[in-house]
């Protein structure tokens, strides 16, 4: 089984720690590691080194080498330009249909906090069992919900098909992206549906057969840039082609398209969080609503359900906080509402053409 984990994302919630140079996912959120070294030292019990592969923009090629030593740049798989998600799979699953094409791989994200990570693992380790003989399929990894979240996608699971050792494997019914409160509040007290975390697992030589069924014009660049694959001529025919693909995720352009009949999906708690925004952050790591969650040099005094985080040397203080976020770097101090998150985005964009652009 072949491992790829994607970190090519900007990630302008988690601003101003998260920026342009410097995206979340080579941020210090947690602990003393990266998103991104806590993601391969989640699968590294699994699987070797040499079936962990990066995806990610040929700018952060330098921060990939300093995080990731372990890991031989010959797995780094490259954008030269951003293209999104559909065509970043693609480039993907071309180039493992030409060098594994049937055997299973995973695709994860860099930016995630899973706590249970046996049970993780114990996943992936019935997706790969399935792949195994069924190499027709794509299996989707659920995460049970905690909660009626509107700003994650779910998945409505069919009747139960098979079980691989004590691992329930489900049918595949639908998506649902981002329902409003009603929705999501009946698919959290419903058992037949759990929140969609973008994992799944596939063999190259479906999803690519996928790519070709349904989106020839990219599958066309695709293959060009997969006969340049392992020559001499592979960055210059990359740089030329890829950012010629359109620019479309990954969802509209093969998941929604792809036979019911063709998917599983494994649903189970594996305490698996988006921490790609503040109040997920929050939410991911609190015990209990009302917990402060904070780093650094924090002093909070009658304060509720509130992140303070510091990294700086100076002493940040709050004095009757609730439901309250605090982000301070060197550079910026950003203080807002948990219900305020989306706004942030807006507020990065309109720094463009502005003296405070270099802060974005």
């Amino acid at each position: 089984m072949k491992i790829v984990i994607f970190a090519g994302g900007v990630g302008t919630r988690l601003w101003p720690l998260s920026r342009k140079n410097t995206p979340k996912q080579f941020g210090k959120i947690i602990g003393d590691k990266s998103t991104l070294q806590l993601a391969v030292a989640r699968v590294l019990p699994l699987v070797e080194l040499s079936d962990i592969y990066i995806s990610s923009g040929k700018v952060y090629k330098d921060i990939l080498q300093e995080q990731l030593p372990q890991i031989s740049t010959a797995n780094f798989i490259l954008e030269p330009v951003m293209r999104d998600v559909g065509a970043a799979v693609g480039l993907v699953t071309a180039i493992f249909e030409k060098i594994a094409p049937h055997e299973p791989f995973v695709i994860l994200w860099s930016d995630h906090l899973v706590k249970n990570e046996e049970l993780f693992r114990d996943v992936l380790r019935a997706v790969s069992a399935i792949l195994e003989k069924e190499r027709d399929k794509i299996v989707f990894i659920g995460q049970r919900s905690r909660f009626a979240s509107q700003n994650l996608g779910w998945i409505e699971l069919g009747g139960e098909v098979k079980k691989i050792g004590e691992m329930k494997v489900y049918g595949f019914k639908s998506w649902h992206y981002r329902p409003n409160l009603d929705i999501a509040q009946e698919f959290h007290k419903s058992p037949n549906h759990v929140w969609n975390p973008g994992y799944f697992g596939t063999t190259a030589s479906f999803l690519f057969g996928q790519y070709k069924k349904h989106a020839p014009l990219m599958y066309e660049g695709l293959v060009k840039i997969q006969k340049a694959w392992g020559t001499s001529q592979f960055e210059n025919t990359l740089s030329a082609i890829y950012p010629e693909l359109e620019k479309v995720s990954f969802d509209n352009l093969i998941l929604e398209k792809i036979n019911p009949s063709n998917g599983y999906v494994i649903g189970v708690d594996m305490g698996w969080s988006d921490i790609g925004a503040w109040e997920a952050l929050k939410e991911a790591l609190s015990s209990s609503q009302n917990e402060n969650i904070t780093r650094g040099k924090v002093m909070l005094e009658d304060s509720k359900d509130s992140l303070v985080f510091n990294y700086t040397n100076q002493l940040t203080v709050g004095i009757d906080l609730s439901e309250m976020l605090v982000i301070n770097t060197e550079d910026v101090v950003l203080v807002c509402p948990k219900t305020s998150v989306p706004k942030i985005k807006k507020l990065v964009e309109g720094l463009t053409g502005t003296p405070n652009e270099h802060l974005a």
